[in-house]
């Protein structure tokens, strides 16, 4: 990559790891938090407050990637960055449950995960922009480590309502990077914001679809990992990041170079059908190896392989194939079916954590790649030369 594609890589990434941190840092203490809360005591509030941020994310990624199309990246990334500052803000002051809730729904308005990746896709050449967002899901996988790791010691600090604020204060920061680190958008990137296009593409539907099962996948298995780990591995929930840091980084370590020679031998959609089914081969290991160490670490290596390739293909390719000058609402469109996956793959993970007691809980979740496996071998990653 060339440094002003380093410099927009890394400094979005910093942006979306600043973003997430203390969201990430919350998640654990949350319900035990917001059940001390006036209303506190409903358990439908709870889970309301904690789902809220995922819904109103969904609901505002196609306005903010619009909006990105016609006002620019910047301004809107650093609009969408105010907006969860304030929502952070009125979550952390609150002593009722409306109060949070509000807090929550605020900080998930601010939407800018298509104009970030619109951004990134507006500056890096397309051979290396799977790359590029490949590297913006490591650093938000980073965040996520560290704070699991940070979050049980900080939040004896400070309590959960300080770690709220505190989220406020690292989207401030992170609008100075935005600001001062990552570069501009070429000039004439964008203009109409046109939506019609976006909609009429089968190919962006289908990696839509894809995006909505990769969340739903991801958010699921995270309702099995702590108990799955702490049986298998011994391993209390604060001391899982032993596991997640060593895969991830294995994991990069098959990825990153899998993603070069794909993009340099136009080998893109052999590997992207090759990384869905490592996803079912690793519920089908993780559902039948509950017994064998050694399964169940090829499985979780092969779990976050696959993830972390299709988590960096699927927004390239998005930004490939839609029309440039509705780029920013083609990847609100995915940056919403991203968000409604995890919201339901909440729901199914649930459902899998109940069946899970039964030994059968990643045995519902393959059908997730499972599904997937049938329309993936289908996808087209260029646009017809008419289109261009």
């Amino acid at each position: 990559m060339t440094p002003t594609e380093w410099r927009a890589t890394l400094g979005l990434s910093a942006v979306y790891a600043l973003r997430m941190f203390g969201l990430f840092m919350v998640l654990p203490a949350f319900a035990p938090y917001a059940a001390e809360l006036d209303g506190g005591q409903f358990a439908l509030l709870v889970g309301l407050a904690l789902g809220v941020y995922g819904l109103t994310q969904a609901v505002c990624q196609i306005p903010f990637g619009m909006a990105s199309d016609r006002f620019g990246r910047k301004p809107v990334i650093v609009v969408g960055m105010l907006i969860f500052a304030a929502g952070s803000v009125v979550a952390g002051m609150a002593d009722t449950m409306a109060g949070l809730i509000a807090g929550r729904a605020l900080q998930g308005a601010g939407a800018i995960s298509a104009a970030a990746a619109a951004l990134v896709a507006d500056i890096t050449r397309p051979q290396v922009r799977t790359m590029a967002m490949a590297i913006l899901g490591a650093g938000m996988g980073a965040s996520f480590i560290l704070a699991l790791v940070a979050g049980p010691p900080v939040s004896g600090l400070i309590g959960v309502d300080g770690i709220l604020v505190a989220a406020g204060w690292l989207s401030l920061a992170a609008i100075a990077v935005v600001i001062w680190v990552v570069p501009a958008a070429p000039k004439g990137t964008a203009a109409s914001a046109a939506l019609g296009p976006v909609l009429r593409d089968r190919t962006l539907w289908q990696l839509h679809a894809g995006i909505f099962l990769l969340h739903a996948l991801l958010t699921s298995s995270f309702v099995l990992f702590p108990s799955l780990f702490e049986t298998a591995f011994d391993l209390a929930v604060a001391g899982q990041w032993r596991i997640y840091l060593p895969v991830m980084l294995g994991s990069l370590a098959i990825v990153l170079p899998l993603i070069r020679w794909a993009d340099t031998r136009d080998r893109v959609r052999e590997v992207f059908v090759v990384a869905v089914f490592a996803l079912l081969a690793a519920c089908l290991l993780l559902a039948g190896g509950s017994h064998s160490l050694v399964l169940l670490i090829v499985g979780v290596l092969l779990y976050f392989a696959g993830f972390n390739y299709l988590e960096g293909a699927l927004p390239s390719l998005v930004s490939r194939l839609a029309p440039e000058a509705s780029r920013g609402a083609a990847l609100g469109l995915y940056a919403t079916a991203q968000f409604l996956g995890a919201f339901c793959g909440g729901l199914l993970g649930g459902l899998a954590a109940s069946a899970q007691e039964h030994g059968a809980g990643f045995w519902l979740l393959a059908v997730i790649p499972l599904l997937w496996c049938t329309f993936a071998y289908r996808l087209r990653t260029q646009r017809p030369a008419a289109t261009v």
